[in-house]
Protein backbone atom coordinates (compact mmCIF):
# COMPACT_ATOMS: atom_id res chain seq x y z
CA UNK A 1 0.00 0.00 0.00
CA UNK A 2 1.07 3.49 -1.11
CA UNK A 3 2.13 5.48 2.19
CA UNK A 4 -0.54 8.94 2.79
CA UNK A 5 1.17 12.18 2.40
CA UNK A 6 1.31 15.14 4.85
CA UNK A 7 -0.50 17.89 3.77
CA UNK A 8 2.26 20.66 2.77
CA UNK A 9 0.42 24.09 3.39
CA UNK A 10 -0.87 22.26 7.26
CA UNK A 11 2.71 21.51 8.25
CA UNK A 12 3.72 24.99 7.82
CA UNK A 13 0.76 26.60 10.00
CA UNK A 14 0.36 23.92 12.38
CA UNK A 15 1.77 21.91 15.03
CA UNK A 16 1.08 19.55 17.71
CA UNK A 17 2.15 19.49 21.29
CA UNK A 18 3.89 16.79 23.32
CA UNK A 19 0.13 16.65 25.18
CA UNK A 20 -1.21 16.11 21.43
CA UNK A 21 -2.90 19.85 21.35
CA UNK A 22 -3.18 21.70 18.04
CA UNK A 23 -1.62 25.19 17.99
CA UNK A 24 -1.19 28.03 15.30
CA UNK A 25 0.15 30.74 15.16
CA UNK A 26 -1.84 34.63 15.36
CA UNK A 27 -2.71 36.68 11.86
CA UNK A 28 -2.09 40.54 11.76
CA UNK A 29 1.63 40.18 12.65
CA UNK A 30 3.28 39.98 9.90
CA UNK A 31 3.02 43.57 7.68
CA UNK A 32 3.07 46.93 9.02
CA UNK A 33 4.53 46.46 12.21
CA UNK A 34 5.81 49.98 12.46
CA UNK A 35 1.91 50.80 13.41
CA UNK A 36 1.32 48.61 15.37
CA UNK A 37 1.99 49.39 19.32
CA UNK A 38 5.11 46.61 20.73
CA UNK A 39 2.13 45.25 23.49
CA UNK A 40 0.22 44.56 20.15
CA UNK A 41 2.69 42.55 18.89
CA UNK A 42 4.02 40.62 21.44
CA UNK A 43 0.33 39.69 22.06
CA UNK A 44 0.25 37.78 18.84
CA UNK A 45 3.39 36.22 19.20
CA UNK A 46 2.19 33.67 21.44
CA UNK A 47 0.89 30.54 19.29
CA UNK A 48 -2.66 29.77 20.31
CA UNK A 49 -4.38 26.41 20.53
CA UNK A 50 -6.70 25.70 17.62
CA UNK A 51 -10.55 25.44 18.10
CA UNK A 52 -12.05 22.35 18.87
CA UNK A 53 -14.39 21.49 15.76
CA UNK A 54 -10.97 21.90 13.73
CA UNK A 55 -8.78 19.55 15.64
CA UNK A 56 -10.20 16.45 14.39
CA UNK A 57 -9.63 17.65 10.06
CA UNK A 58 -5.82 19.13 11.18
CA UNK A 59 -4.83 15.91 12.68
CA UNK A 60 -6.03 14.05 9.81
CA UNK A 61 -3.39 16.93 6.99
CA UNK A 62 -1.08 16.51 9.37
CA UNK A 63 -1.12 12.17 9.21
CA UNK A 64 -1.79 12.14 13.22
Amino acid sequence: MPKNKTHSGAKKRFRITGSGRVMREQAMRRHYAEHKPTKRTRRLAMDQPVAQADVKKIKKLLGK
